[in-house]
C-alpha cells in the first residue's frame, strides 16, 4: 500500500514539475505560475474525479442487483468480491465490440469494475470470473488511483501542445516572441513521448500480479489464461473507438485495446501476453 502511495506521489510530482518547465520555456515565469497552478488543479480534480472522468468517456452505464439483462455479470462480481474480502464495488458495462475490462477508483472503498459488452459474448462465464477477478485484485493492490490518475494526466500532457499557442504566441517588453518557434514545435513533439513515459510509470509488473492474484481469488489460473488469449487475438481484429481516441487510457485495460500499436514492444504498458498466460498455466496444478 505505502509503495503505491509513494508511486502516486511521485508521478504528482512529476506532472507539477513537467507543467512548471512546459510554462517557462514558454511564457516565462508568468507561463510557469500559471502551468503550476494548472497542474495543481488537474492534480486534485484527477485524484477525485478522475475514475468518473474515464467511466463517462466510455459510456459506462451501472449495473444495479435488479438488472435482469447483467444480473449473472454482478452476480459473479459480488461472489468475486467476497472472495477477495474486498467491499462490493460498482459495477458497470461498456457498450464496446472489443472484448476488454478495467477497475478504476482512488481506493477499495470507492472502486470500480466495467467489462464490454464484447467481452461477455466473446468469452464462456468461467473465463468473465478469471477476468473480473484480476480486475478485482487492482482494486485490492490499490493500483487503480495511480493508473486511473496517470491516464488523466497522460491524456493532458498529450494537449500540451496548447501551451505554444497560449505562451508562444506573446510577446516580451522589446516586441519579440517569448519564445522561438523551433522550441515550441519541439514542446509540441515531444508532449506525446513525455505522454508515454507517464504511462510507463505504471510497471507493467503490476499486471503480472494482478493475474497471480486473480488467479487465487477466482481459484482458476487456466480459465484467466484461456480469457487473456481470447482478448489479445481479438483485440487485433475489433477496434475500440473510445481507447483508439483516448490511447491514454489504454493501460488501464486488461489487454492493451489499441489496434494500431505494437502489443509487445518494448515501450508496450502491458507485458507480453504469452508469458502472462506461461506465467498461469504454471499454477495449475
Amino acid at each position: 500500500m505505502f509503495g503505491n502511495w509513494l508511486k502516486t506521489s511521485i508521478l504528482m510530482a512529476a506532472i507539477v514539475a513537467l507543467f512548471g518547465a512546459v510554462g517557462a520555456a514558454m511564457g516565462g515565469s508568468g507561463g510557469m505560475m500559471m502551468a503550476l497552478i494548472l497542474a495543481a488543479g488537474m492534480n486534485v480534480y484527477a485524484y477525485w474525479f478522475s475514475d468518473q472522468a474515464v467511466l463517462k468517456m466510455y459510456g459506462a452505464q451501472e449495473v444495479t442487483p435488479d438488472n435482469i439483462q447483467f444480473r449473472n455479470y454482478y452476480n459473479m462480481v459480488k461472489e468475486l468480491a467476497e472472495n477477495a474480502q474486498l467491499p462490493m464495488p460498482k459495477v458497470y458495462v461498456m457498450d464496446e465490440a472489443q472484448p476488454n475490462a478495467f477497475a478504476t477508483g482512488r481506493n477499495p472503498e470507492h472502486a470500480a469494475v466495467a467489462a464490454t459488452t464484447g467481452i461477455m459474448q466473446a468469452l464462456s462465464a468461467r473465463e468473465l470470473r478469471g477476468v473480473m477477478a484480476h480486475e478485482l485484485a487492482h482494486v485490492k493492490h490499490r493500483d487503480t488511483l495511480i493508473s486511473t490518475i496517470s491516464a488523466t494526466m497522460a491524456g493532458a500532457i498529450s494537449s500540451i501542445g496548447t501551451f505554444g499557442m497560449l505562451f508562444g504566441g506573446g510577446h516580451n517588453g522589446n516586441g519579440e516572441r517569448n519564445v522561438s518557434p523551433i522550441v515550441a514545435i519541439l514542446m509540441m513533439v515531444l508532449a506525446p513521448l513525455a505522454a508515454s513515459l507517464i504511462q510507463m510509470a505504471i510497471s507493467r509488473s503490476r499486471e503480472f500480479e494482478a493475474d497471480r492474484a486473480g488467479a487465487e481469488i477466482c481459484r482458476d489460473p487456466q480459465a484467466l489464461a484461456s480469457a487473456l488469449e481470447k482478448i489479445h487475438n481479438y483485440a487485433h481484429q475489433i477496434s475500440n473507438p473510445t481507447a483508439e481516441a483516448h490511447p491514454e487510457t489504454g493501460q488501464m485495460m486488461i489487454i492493451n485495446p489499441l489496434s494500431g500499436r505494437s502489443f509487445d514492444s518494448l515501450f508496450s504498458t502491458h507485458p507480453q501476453t504469452a508469458e502472462r498466460v506461461a506465467r498461469l498455466m504454471a499454477m495449475v496444478i
